[in-house]
């Protein structure tokens, strides 16, 4: 039985780790126009990092939960004022995209919830 619960934990870590990845390479580009929109170079810095462990053979969960967690803090930041002016320089919905985005990376943090 601890063979088992080895075994489902290990396919835990690597199931929350692959989707993270796979996330990133989706949406990322559009995560990344997002920062540059509201010029938050923290929620960039946090994105390079996530780029940079996901070039490592085996990415430590712990290094992507802090790089999840430096992404949502620099999404949380942003005012409704600044999502204004980003929609109204950029001609997009900014207010949307901060919503979605933010929602997406909160689900991606949660499953490392465990993890140091």
């Amino acid at each position: 039985m601890l063979n088992t619960t080895n075994f489902i934990a290990k396919q835990a870590a690597y199931d929350r780790i692959a989707d993270t990845e796979r996330h990133l390479r989706r949406h990322g580009a559009a995560l990344c126009d997002l920062f540059d929109a509201f010029d938050a170079p923290s929620g960039f810095d946090g994105l390079c990092d996530l780029h940079g462990i996901f070039g490592n053979q085996n990415p430590d969960a712990g290094a992507i939960k802090s790089a999840l967690q430096e992404i949502e803090n620099a999404l949380a930041k942003q005012t409704s004022q600044a999502a204004d002016s980003a929609a109204h320089d950029r001609n997009f919905d900014a207010s949307a995209a901060l919503r979605w985005h933010g929602a997406r990376i909160s689900e991606l943090l949660a499953r490392f919830s465990h993890t140091n």
